[in-house]
């Protein structure tokens, strides 16, 4: 059985994909950078024995990381729980991607992986949206390489700008957003951040289509705050994928094994 962990900025995601390449297991944690190995040993083996799966039945893993701190706890973790040194992705492993950025080598992990996936899994060429702890758009073609994106601000990040930026605005969270013209100072703040995250990506897909000559086939949105934004875009057929970077590294672990 395969492990697969994505370390992202805000969470760390873990998922166990069995040998039919199903998704059996999956925990999501806050990511941090001073813990260590030891933590990430009993947070992993105590959510296993909690969805009843036997640490015996784990023989692979592959790590994709965008903080190089927990990388390593991570890895030396799972050696001591299940005997295995654990695939890294990045720099020597075969991803099948064709990457046209300027600098291929500096195509963060989770881009590199949700790319794979999109590949692999979806129809092309595909725009892929990843609203996360940044908030990011990019694009792979008919012929599966990777054309690059944007990186732009997360919808959390932009919700501390407001607060942190003005003398009176408060600090809140995601939420439904019932009306764009908002009422009250909170309601107002919710819609100016989501609906607005939400009419970006819908100009980013617009621009992305023109850019690839109006051929798109796939609009895949994964990260976690997908499903808060998502709904309120007004592009058609975005799919929701949660698990887009797991399947993305079960297929570069397979690729490389």
């Amino acid at each position: 059985m395969l492990m697969t962990i994505d370390v992202g900025n805000t969470n760390t995601v873990f998922g166990a994909f069995d040998s039919n390449d199903e998704l059996v297991f999956g925990m999501r944690i806050q990511t941090n950078a001073s813990r260590m190995a030891d933590e990430y040993t009993v947070l992993i083996s105590d959510h296993m024995r909690l969805c009843s799966l036997d640490i015996k039945e784990i023989d692979c893993a592959i790590i994709s990381s965008v903080v190089p701190p927990v990388t390593e706890q991570i890895r030396t973790s799972l050696r001591r729980l299940f005997g295995i040194d654990s695939m890294i992705v990045g720099p020597g492993v075969k991803t099948g991607l064709n990457i046209r950025i300027d600098d291929p080598a500096t195509l963060g992990a989770d881009m590199c992986c949700a790319g794979v996936a999109a590949k692999n899994f979806y129809t092309l060429p595909c725009i892929i949206i990843d609203l996360g702890t940044a908030s990011k758009v990019f694009a792979v073609n008919e012929r599966g390489d990777f054309l690059g994106g944007i990186i732009s601000v997360g919808v959390e990040m932009a919700f501390s700008a407001l607060s942190s930026g003005t003398a009176a605005l408060p600090l809140i969270t995601g939420g439904e957003v019932s009306h764009t013209i908002g009422t009250n100072t909170v309601d107002s703040m919710r819609s100016g951040v989501i609906i607005g995250m939400a009419s970006m990506m819908d100009g980013f897909v617009e621009r992305f289509r023109e850019e690839m000559g109006g051929n798109v086939k796939s609009i895949v949105a994964t990260g976690g705050y997908s499903p808060l934004v998502i709904p309120y875009c007004r592009s058609k057929n975005i799919i929701y994928d949660a698990d887009l970077l797991l399947k993305g590294m079960l297929a570069i672990y397979k690729k490389n094994k």
